[in-house]
C-alpha cells in the first residue's frame, strides 16, 4: 500500500482492485508482451486518435495534449530504434505504452486511459495491424502473380519447334489431354488472384473501429466514435459495443485467407516436386532455390517447394485452432480472445516469407520443353480429339467414345502403334492420323478459356487487364479513395 493507503502501483491496468501483487504464475501464464509488441506501431496510431479525441471532448486540455502525443511519439521512436524496455509486470504492449508515456510526461500518462478499456483498445490496435498486413500480403501475391504471368509470356515462343512449350494436362495425377506451359502456370495465377479478391473482402470487413466501445457498453464520457475512427484511418466505427470488443470474425477470416494461400502455394509445391525428378525432368531449380544433401553429392533438392506444401498443414492447424477457441464464447469480452494473435501472426509470417521463396523459385527455374513436349504428344493424349472427330461427321459421342477407347485397348494389348490402328480405320484414316501428329492436340484447342494457342492469348490479356484491376483497387484502398473499403 502507499503512504495514502492506496494500493501499490504494479503496472497492471487492473491493480486498483487488489491489496497484494498477482502470482508469479498467473503473470506468467497470461502475459502477452512476449508476441504482441508488434502491435506497438498501431496501438500507438489509435491512442493519438483517441487522444485527440479526448481534446475534442474537452476532458484534456492543449497543454496535455502536446504532452500526451509527444510521449507517444517517443515511445514508437525508441521501439524502432530497439531502445525501448520492457519490464514483466506491462503483461502486454498496450500496458507497456502507457507506463512508458507516463515515464516521460508525468501524471498525465494516467488520463491517455481515459474513455476507453483495454477491450476496445486492443481489439482497435489489432484491426488496425491487420488491415495493414492484408495489403502487405496483397501485395506479394500480386509480385507472384506477375512471376507466372512472365513466366508464361517467355513459354510463348521457348517450345522445341520455337512455338509454345506444351506439355500435358493431368487428371488423377495421370496424363489426359496437352495443354500449353502459359496456360499451365496461368491456371495458378488466377487462382492466386482468388486470394488477392478474399485479402480486400476481409480487409473491408477489418476496417472497422471498435474504439469507443469501452469495456462492453461504451461510455459515459462525452465522446465522438466516429470522428475518432475517422482519426485513426478507418472508414467505419461499431454498430454494438457488445460486438465491437468480442468479435473475432476478422481473425477467423484472415486466417481462412492465409490458409487458403498456403493451400494454393501447397499445390503449387507439389507440382514442383513432381516436374523437378528425373521421373518427370520436366524442369530444373535453380541453385539458388535449391538444396543439397549432407550424404549423397547427387542431390538437388526441392526443399522450397516442400517446405511450401509442408507448412500448409501448420496453417491449417492455426485456423482450426482458433476456431475451436471461438466456440461458445459468451457475449462480451473474455479472455480466451487473447488467443487471436498468436495463430495470426505465424499465419502471416508464415505466408509472407512462403510466398516470397516461390516468387524467387518461380522467377529462376529452367522448364524443359523437349522432355514436356515428348510427354504432350503421346498419340494416347489425342483419343478425345479423335472421338470428338467422328462426332463432327454426326456419330454420337458414346458410340465414338467406344470406338476410339477399343483401338486404345487394341494398340495397348497387342503392342500396335495407335497410329496404324487409327490410319487403318475407316471413318478416320488420314484426319485421325493428323490430329496424332506433334503438337496437334494443343493447336486444335479453340474454345474459350481452354488450353491452345488462341485462347491462351485471349486470356493472356484478361489476365493482364485483371492484375491491373487488383493494383488499382488496392492502391484506392490504401489511398482512401475506394467506396467499398467502409464496413
Amino acid at each position: 500500500m502507499t503512504e495514502d493507503g492506496s494500493p501499490a502501483d504494479r503496472g497492471q491496468l487492473w491493480h486498483g482492485r487488489f491489496d497484494v501483487p498477482p502470482a508469479e504464475a498467473l503473470v506468467e501464464f497470461t502475459e502477452s508482451l512476449s508476441y504482441d509488441q508488434r502491435l506497438l506501431p498501431d496501438d500507438v496510431a489509435c491512442s493519438k486518435a483517441h487522444v485527440r479525441g479526448l481534446h475534442r471532448a474537452g476532458l484534456i486540455d492543449e497543454g496535455e495534449l502536446a504532452a500526451l502525443l509527444g510521449g507517444l511519439d517517443s515511445v514508437e521512436m525508441e521501439y524502432r530504434t530497439g531502445v525501448l524496455d520492457v519490464v514483466a509486470s506491462d503483461e502486454d504492449v498496450h500496458t507497456a505504452i502507457e507506463r512508458r508515456v507516463t515515464e516521460l510526461v508525468g501524471p498525465v500518462g494516467g488520463k491517455i486511459h481515459t474513455g476507453r478499456s483495454r477491450n476496445d483498445q486492443v481489439a482497435t490496435a489489432f484491426r488496425h495491424h491487420v488491415v495493414g498486413q492484408m495489403a502487405a500480403t496483397a501485395e506479394l501475391v500480386l509480385g507472384l502473380v506477375d512471376v507466372l504471368a512472365d513466366r508464361a509470356d517467355r513459354s510463348l515462343t521457348g517450345g522445341v519447334d520455337g512455338g509454345p512449350v506444351r506439355l500435358p494436362g493431368y487428371t488423377h495425377l495421370q496424363r489426359a489431354q496437352p495443354v500449353l506451359l502459359a496456360h499451365h502456370l496461368m491456371a495458378h495465377a488466377w487462382a492466386l488472384l482468388r486470394d488477392v479478391d478474399r485479402l480486400a473482402d476481409c480487409r473491408r470487413r477489418t476496417h472497422v473501429s471498435p474504439l469507443g466501445a469501452g469495456a462492453l457498453a461504451g461510455s459515459s464520457l462525452p465522446l465522438d466514435p466516429d470522428a475518432t475512427a475517422a482519426d485513426a484511418g478507418f472508414p467505419a466505427r461499431f454498430e454494438n459495443s457488445l460486438d465491437a470488443t468480442s468479435d473475432r470474425d476478422f481473425v477467423a477470416e484472415s486466417l481462412f485467407v492465409c490458409t487458403t494461400i498456403g493451400l494454393h502455394l501447397s499445390r503449387m509445391g507439389e507440382e514442383i516436386v513432381l516436374w523437378t525428378s528425373d521421373e518427370f525432368g520436366f524442369a530444373v531449380l535453380d541453385d539458388t532455390y535449391a538444396t543439397g544433401s549432407s550424404m549423397m553429392p547427387q542431390k538437388k533438392n526441392p526443399d522450397v517447394a516442400e517446405l511450401a506444401r509442408g507448412k500448409a498443414g501448420r496453417l491449417i492447424g492455426d485456423l482450426t485452432g482458433f476456431l475451436a477457441t471461438m466456440k461458445s464464447l459468451p457475449l462480451a469480452y473474455n479472455r480466451d480472445l487473447q488467443e487471436d494473435k498468436e495463430p495470426l501472426f505465424d499465419a502471416l509470417d508464415t505466408v509472407r516469407l512462403a510466398l516470397l521463396a516461390m516468387t524467387g523459385l518461380y522467377a529462376t527455374i529452367t522448364f524443359r520443353p523437349g522432355p514436356m513436349a515428348a510427354a504432350a504428344d503421346s498419340p494416347y493424349a489425342a483419343a478425345t480429339d479423335l472421338a470428338e472427330l467422328l462426332v463432327t461427321d454426326g456419330v454420337p459421342f458414346r458410340s465414338a467414345h467406344g470406338i476410339v477407347g477399343a483401338l486404345v485397348r487394341r494398340s495397348l494389348d497387342e503392342g500396335i502403334p495407335l497410329v496404324d490402328l487409327v490410319a487403318a480405320e475407316p471413318e478416320l484414316g488420314e484426319r485421325g492420323v493428323a490430329l496424332l501428329r506433334p503438337g496437334a492436340g494443343t493447336a486444335n484447342r479453340a474454345s474459350p478459356g481452354g488450353g491452345g494457342p488462341e485462347p491462351v492469348a485471349a486470356q493472356r490479356g484478361r489476365l493482364a487487364e485483371r492484375i491491373a484491376a487488383e493494383r488499382a483497387r488496392w492502391s484506392a484502398m490504401l489511398e482512401g479513395a475506394d467506396p467499398e473499403s467502409a464496413g
